[in-house]
């Protein structure tokens, strides 16, 4: 959800004075809060409700500072379970497109990240790649809908352009998978206005695709499978997103085998959740805002990453007494950080629980930041 863009701004001060193509490597961390409450330098806010038109709204929005594209999934090939992220992050230079002689020159960066969890083999692979949008190296556009990192990418067909054919490769890993969404998108929030905090501005326009039939192959360690199952898109576009003093964010997307879809985010400071929301999306794609105050989000374990030291939450239970759901959440892997520039675990889990006093199971994706910045504190519990 919110670290779509993590890094990016550093991104930025390497890649817009370099002369050459070369993929910088990233040795310092990024703190993704800190980042995220930056002004906005020009740029506009996300104030008030706007319509969404597609296949155009799945492009670029370059007068907002801050952009990204996310996939998830959860996909099979027999018994083989994987889990996979496909995600590009832009971040703006200027508000404005900007004259420049040479055809390096660039407007924004792009930052994009593929994973993909190994359940069976319990490995996990995660690649970063940065540029700018110039000289055919990264973009975006939205009719017909494409973004782009070299030779990765997320193109849509269609009506609004709902089909997207993903494909990825790097090192053990390739990515070629159409996903078509079955339902319409979920504009979460106030008409797809997401605040992230009190503050008027501290928002982005967000929407989900979050059913997405997927088929497709994926590669690993030398071996090719067709796979199937659900994907999820979150699109989102802003400029400032957090309040002071928040250090992270727990993203949850979560798909249930009746046929509903369930999101929920919560910020935190050191010592609390300051701001939460989320939405339940029906079979049939009805979007019900969900009370934070109704949301009860209780961590059961923690893991201890042995390579950056932080705690994280390792299952949890969420429940909504309101619409009699309660589920209880378990990573398929306990390992699924992403040693990148700003180092957080994302990773694919398995559901059971029940809705409406029927059993019900899924699976989903889970996003936690801010804890391997040494100021997220324990994992605390809403």
């Amino acid at each position: 959800m919110l670290s779509r863009w993590l890094g990016l701004l550093a991104a930025g001060l390497l890649l817009a004075g370099c002369a050459t193509p070369a993929r910088p490597e990233i040795r310092a961390r990024i703190d993704p809060a800190a980042t995220l409450s930056n002004g906005d330098a020009g740029f506009a806010r996300a104030l008030a409700p706007r319509p969404f038109v597609f296949p155009r709204d799945h492009g670029p929005h370059p007068e907002y500072q801050i952009e990204w594209w996310y996939y998830t999934g959860n996909l099979s090939a027999g018994e083989r379970q994987f889990g996979y992220q496909l995600t590009f992050f832009r971040s703006g230079l200027a508000p404005r497109p900007v004259a420049r002689e040479s055809a390096w020159g660039a407007t924004g960066v792009y930052m994009a990240h593929l994973a993909l969890s190994d359940v069976a083999r319990g490995r996990f692979y995660a690649y970063e790649r940065f540029s700018r949008d110039a000289a055919g190296l990264a973009g975006a556009s939205g009719d017909p809908f494409r973004v782009f990192l070299e030779d990765w990418s997320a193109a849509g067909s269609g009506p609004e352009g709902m089909t997207m054919h993903l494909r990825a490769a790097e090192g053990e890993v390739a990515l070629d998978l159409i996903l078509e969404s079955q339902k319409p998108p979920a504009l979460q929030g106030n008409q797809g206005l997401s605040q992230k905090g009190p503050t008027p501005g501290n928002a982005s326009f967000y929407y989900s695709l979050t059913r997405m039939l997927t088929t497709g192959t994926i590669r690993v360690d030398g071996q090719t499978y067709a796979v199937g199952g659900l994907s999820w898109m979150d699109h989102e576009w802003g400029t400032s997103a957090l309040e002071a003093g928040a250090v992270g964010w727990d993203w949850f997307s979560l798909q249930l085998d009746d046929g509903y879809d369930l999101m929920y985010a919560q910020v935190r400071t050191p010592t609390s959740v300051s701001y939460s929301f989320g939405s339940l999306v029906d079979p049939a794609g009805r979007v019900t805002p969900l009370d934070p105050a109704e949301v009860q989000l209780e961590v059961l374990a923690t893991w201890r990453s042995p390579a950056s030291q932080a705690l994280y939450p390792a299952r949890w239970r969420l429940s909504v007494p309101g619409l009699a759901l309660r589920l209880e959440l378990e990573p398929r892997l306990a390992n699924q950080e992403l040693p990148v520039s700003v180092v957080y675990w994302e990773g694919a889990v398995r559901i059971q629980g029940s809705r409406q006093g029927q059993p019900v199971t899924g699976s989903g994706f889970v996003e936690l930041t801010g804890y391997a910045t040494g100021r997220g504190g324990a994992p605390g519990a809403r």
